[in-house]
């Protein structure tokens, strides 16, 4: 959809691809890679899905709906302490009725192993665990949006409007992926901007490059070197921290178009789209594309 009242205001062609509005469990980029996780999952005859996470991880959350609706247990590994009253994705979690374990771990390499402890304790218990890795972004995870790219192109031959850029939150790498490998496979010239929210540039490049490289190989594509951006200039103090940038962007999208962001991920995606257009770093004639990949629930969480 085009934003018409911020195209307006910034004198620029903005348009919004609603993946927030996916339907299910108030959905979020992580609905595409679980389509493709928990798919994968029933076909190994799995009876318990593991998934780890910060307290409010919208990919946990995804996960443990996924794993009400198709009669797996769910297992969840937070980061963070154990609250009294749960709020926003953590309450969710509950409410999916998921069995959730608490940690102190933090560092990603930490979280890994104790998910690893974890998955052997349940496997001892006779359960049958499938565990993913933070964000859920594996090759097959990835594919979510390499599906989605294609959806891009399709809307643009549809309606005869060609993207120039691309911007999204990218976090644990796996949506960036996808739309990079898509590129790769299409040979789009337009540019994909991941607004990192907790990696550095250099290290979310890396992650990204890789798991495009990865993804093309479980396709048995060539892959070959491409071009794609990783801002870090959004992220803020750390993962996590509120930015007046960002806060920003989420009044302009609330007040010009009824769409609601987060303080985590997409509000700062659409501060480095609006600071980009402000700043003269996308021509304002160009067909420029935000990725809403969800976590607007974030907005009712307590401090």
């Amino acid at each position: 959809m085009k934003l018409e009242n911020l195209s307006k205001k910034y004198n620029a062609n903005i348009y919004c691809m609603r993946d927030d509005l996916s339907g299910f469990a108030f959905g979020g980029n992580k609905t595409r890679k679980l389509d493709y996780l928990v798919y994968d999952a029933i076909q190994q005859g799995t009876d318990t899905l593991l998934a780890v996470g910060a307290n409010q991880s919208n990919f946990c959350r995804i996960t443990a709906a996924y794993g009400a609706a198709n009669g797996l247990g769910v297992q969840l590994l937070l980061s963070g302490e154990q609250e009294e009253s749960p709020t926003a994705n953590l309450y969710l979690d509950h409410l999916f009725n998921a069995t959730i374990t608490h940690t102190d771990a933090f560092e990603n390499s930490q979280v890994e192993e104790k998910s690893l402890q974890l998955e052997t304790e349940l496997t001892k218990q006779g359960k049958k665990v499938y565990r993913m890795p933070l964000g859920g972004s594996t090759p097959l995870g990835t594919l979510g949006y390499l599906s989605a790219f294609d959806e891009i192109l399709n809307f643009s031959k549809k309606n005869n409007l060609n993207f120039n850029s691309i911007f999204h939150a990218s976090g644990s790498g796996g949506t960036q992926a996808g739309l990079v490998l898509g590129k790769m496979i299409s040979k789009w010239q337009g540019d994909i901007i991941g607004i990192s929210v907790g990696r550095s540039a250099t290290e979310l490049h890396s992650v990204v490059d890789n798991l495009a490289k990865e993804t093309a190989n479980l396709l048995n594509f060539t892959p070959n070197e491409i071009e794609f951006i990783v801002d870090e200039s959004y992220i803020g103090e750390k993962y996590g921290a509120h930015t007046q940038a960002g806060s920003k962007a989420i009044k302009e999208f609330a007040t010009h178009e009824g769409i609601l962001l987060d303080n985590v991920y997409t509000g700062k995606a659409a501060a480095g789209l609006l600071d980009y257009i402000q700043k003269g770093k996308v021509d304002k004639s160009d067909n420029i594309l935000l990725i809403h990949t969800g976590g607007n629930i974030e907005l009712f969480e307590h401090s």
